[in-house]
């Protein structure tokens, strides 16, 4: 994958793919859930999405989603934030939404204010880039505005960093033409087991620009889609795995070894069902799954850090805990936090996301010169 730029003058024409998808419509209200009293203003976002709204003066609200699931944020300045799963057989019920006053969080009580680090944008800024904004090519014109919102705190006898956020970290990502706010609840880095994971959501916003810059991220944008977390889920929702370019096989663990096992049907090996509802689940038989994706080479910078990698496709893993997975038709799937992506999937992070109401669209360019 390379960083598209175009030195020539490009017209931008984008088929808006959006009028041949479906759409539903959601509605609710916002209160205080002491007093009743609505909530004028609040902030109401479907996460990892560009789409959010804000409610009236009567506390009301609706949105207009296409069609899938999503997770939909609900936020108010002095209040806890609540966040409730939704998807179209949402989309004849009216929400309400209480929220409670914010109190003192158990982070405040909990960290212990000698273990910050002093001067640690310092110390850790370039950790922080590379475990959380990512190390791949897109990830590279990613800027983060307020690097002053992070704190970092390191315990000696855990041999543990954490990143704690303050406010919402916004970056603005050249590469994709998107702006990130992103709810960073912390970022848990253990040295003993090298293991890094955060907690968070993102909202996306989309950055203004000329039309050589819109065909650029749009070209970008179709670039890192093929492959990438939401396009498989898509596939393996819509059971075009195969045709789209995907090979999945089994890892079963041994005493003294990992044998990845080549699998005829992806679905039996993956459990796969769908409900009335259309929402699909999955529970492999085995709890990691090597997801190799034939259509791209891996980058270069990838392969400078694990030089034994695959040169030719792109190899990760995904490991599964022992529950259901649910995944429905935009790529959305929950319960989130219980998939760790490691391989090419855990070298792209928040430098090659895109939101779940993305869609690749058909592009031209003519050269106005």
């Amino acid at each position: 994958m390379k960083y598209l730029l175009f030195v020539f003058s490009a017209f931008l024409l984008i088929n808006n793919a959006s009028g041949q998808q479906t759409f539903y419509s959601i509605t609710g209200k916002v209160t205080d859930a002491k007093t009743g009293s609505p909530l004028a203003f609040a902030s109401v976002a479907a996460q990892n999405t560009t789409i959010g709204t804000l409610t009236d003066s009567l506390g009301n609200f609706k949105m207009r989603l296409p069609e899938g699931g999503y997770t939909l944020t609900v936020s108010y300045t002095g209040y806890e934030p609540q966040s409730i799963r939704i998807s179209g057989t949402t989309a004849g019920e009216s929400l309400t939404v209480a929220l409670d006053a914010e109190t003192k969080s158990l982070e405040e009580v909990s960290i212990v204010f000698d273990a910050e680090v002093k001067d640690g944008w310092d110390k850790y800024g370039q950790f922080f880039i590379e475990n959380f904004i990512g190390q791949s090519n897109f990830s590279k014109a990613c800027i983060i505005r307020n690097p002053s919102s992070l704190h970092f705190y390191f315990y000696k006898k855990r041999n543990v960093l954490k990143v704690i956020a303050k406010d919402p970290v916004i970056v603005d990502n050249f590469a994709l033409g998107y702006t990130l706010t992103f709810s960073l609840d912390s970022l848990v880095n253990d040295y003993n087991t090298r293991t890094c994971s955060y907690v968070g959501y993102p909202m996306f916003e989309e950055m203004q620009g000329t039309n050589e810059q819109k065909y650029t991220w749009a070209k970008n944008r179709n670039n890192i889609y093929y492959g990438s977390l939401l396009h498989f889920m898509r596939s393996l929702y819509k059971k075009t795995l195969v045709q789209d370019g995907y090979e999945l096989r089994l890892v079963v663990k041994t005493p003294t070894e990992e044998i990845p096992v080549p699998v005829k049907d992806p679905y039996g090996a993956l459990r796969y069902l769908t409900d009335s509802t259309g929402v699909a689940e999955i529970q492999p038989t085995e709890n990691e799954v090597a997801v190799i994706y034939h259509r791209e080479r891996p980058e270069v910078a990838y392969l400078m850090m694990d030089p034994k990698a695959n040169k030719n496709f792109q190899i990760s893993t995904l490991v599964f805990d022992n529950q259901p997975t649910f995944i429905e038709k935009n790529g959305y799937y929950y319960p989130q936090e219980e998939i760790v992506t490691n391989g090419y999937l855990g070298f792209k992070k928040i430098g090659d996301m895109l939101p779940y109401n993305y869609n690749p669209l058909p592009i031209t360019g003519d050269d106005k010169n």
